[in-house]
C-alpha cells in the first residue's frame, strides 16, 4: 500500500510505501498527486519512504513508477528514497546521472534530512 505523507513543505510530495505494493497504487494515489503537484509547481521535488521489503513491490508495481518517471521526465528536479539498504542508495545515486534532476538515497534514520534536501532547504 502507498499513502501520501502529508507533514510535508509544500514545495515537494512525499509517500510512504508499506505492506504488499500494487501497480494500483501508483495508478490510484501517487500518478493523480504527482500530476496535481506538477500543475502547481511546474517541477517535482519527490520522496518514496519504504517501510516494507522490496519484494513485496509487485512486477506492476515496479513498470508503473518506471513509467511515472517517464511520463514527467522533464519535470524532475529532486527525488530522495528513503529505505535502509546501500545498494539501493547507490543505485539512486547513479540513476542521478541519467535522469534529469537529482536523485538520493537516504537511510530512515535520516528521514529529517531527506526532507529538507527534497524540499531544497539543503544541499548536500
Amino acid at each position: 500500500m502507498i499513502t501520501r505523507i502529508k507533514e510535508l513543505p509544500d514545495n515537494m510530495v512525499g509517500f510512504l510505501a508499506t505492506d504488499e505494493v500494487s501497480a494500483k497504487d501508483f495508478i490510484d494515489v501517487v500518478m493523480p498527486e504527482v500530476e496535481k503537484f506538477i500543475e502547481k509547481k511546474d517541477k517535482l521535488n519527490y520522496m518514496l519512504v519504504i517501510e516494507t521489503d522490496l519484494a513485496k513491490f509487485s512486477t506492476g508495481a515496479w513498470f508503473q513508477d518506471a513509467l511515472m518517471g517517464v511520463k514527467t521526465i522533464t519535470k524532475w528536479h529532486r527525488a530522495a528514497i528513503v529505505y535502509d539498504s546501500q545498494s539501493i542508495q547507490n543505485f539512486t545515486e547513479v540513476f542521478s546521472k541519467i535522469m534529469i534532476g537529482e536523485f538520493k538515497g537516504f537511510d530512515k534514520k535520516d528521514y529529517d534530512t531527506a526532507v529538507k534536501w527534497t524540499s531544497e532547504q539543503i544541499n548536500l
